[in-house]
């Protein structure tokens, strides 16, 4: 299968381009950069220049390839809704672009607010509706197109997809551990995070391409609740710090921009994701991954 992936050098799409490669799949990845272009073609994967404001390349990159997997956001923690607008766009000219072909569609989406008080689970729907809703609600819009012939597929992600170089949520607690000389959680730490070694979520992005029915929420969680204070209490341990709880109001100071995410519990089942894709998770745990050195 020839495969079109945008986010394709980012810390989960780098993972899911090897996975694709060595399962035999071709890969054109967007790249902005030369040196993202560069990375690719070192992997043996073709490159589409060009970003998420360019519409008619990805909707060229979509109907000249076999399948989308759309990793891309901008992340703009500044301007979250032109992440929500950037995200809408590309989203809808994917789905419009691949309507009526019978190819897949592959988005990545996020696990926070779907449930209040317990795990959240694969029957779980998003309740962001809209282009003003979280990340555009593009997740409920993608699912739209799931009875227009082409088959869509969300990997709903865990706040933690771990390992060596990851500079994501994870990356931004033990800076502040750093900075402030303590290992923080937020008020009594019991919010809890799911979480996934890079390599077991960059596997389930292909078992899902390649298994999945049309209208699947895949968990790429393999940890389905780790708490924020068991969290602090190993970077604690590997940093030689004490853990402490930082109060809420200050949590934006002491943590930065993660400080909004760290006090959420964002804990989710992956029972019916194993069962469907019968998808193991191999990797280590969160805390195996900040102990052995992963995040010093």
């Amino acid at each position: 299968m020839h495969v079109f992936v945008t986010g394709a050098t980012g810390w989960i799409g780098s993972a899911v381009v090897d996975e694709l490669l060595d399962a035999g799949h071709e890969v054109t990845g967007l790249a902005r950069s030369d040196t993202s272009a560069a990375a690719l073609e070192r992997k043996g994967a073709r490159v589409r220049r060009g970003d998420l404001d360019d519409l008619d390349g990805l909707r060229a990159g979509a109907e000249e390839t076999d399948a989308v997997i759309h990793l891309a956001n901008k992340h703009d923690w500044g301007n979250p809704a032109e992440s929500n607008r950037a995200e809408r766009a590309a989203v809808e000219t994917f789905a419009d672009a691949l309507t009526g072909t019978g190819r897949a569609f592959v988005l990545a989406a996020g696990l926070s607010t779907l449930a209040k008080g317990r795990p959240a689970t694969e029957t779980d729907l998003s309740p962001a509706i809209g282009p003003d809703s979280h990340r555009g609600g593009s997740e409920n819009l993608a699912l739209e197109y799931a009875e227009k012939g082409l088959r869509v597929i969300s990997a709903r992600f865990a706040p933690s997809v771990h390992g060596v170089g990851d500079h994501g949520f994870l990356a931004a607690i033990v800076a502040a551990a750093h900075k402030h000389g303590v290992s923080g959680y937020i008020g009594d730490g019991t919010a809890a995070w799911a979480a996934v070694h890079r390599a077991d979520a960059a596997r389930l992005v292909r078992l899902g391409l390649e298994g999945a029915p049309t209208g699947s929420l895949l968990h790429a969680v393999a940890e389905e609740a780790v708490t924020t204070k068991e969290i602090a209490e190993a970077v604690g341990r590997v940093l030689d710090l004490p853990v402490v709880s930082v109060a809420p109001e200050n949590a934006a100071e002491h943590f930065g921009f993660v400080g909004r995410f760290f006090a959420l519990d964002m804990s989710a089942s992956n029972e019916r994701t194993r069962e469907l894709l019968k998808w193991t998770p191999y990797g280590p745990s969160l805390a195996e991954d900040i102990e052995a050195g992963a995040y010093a």
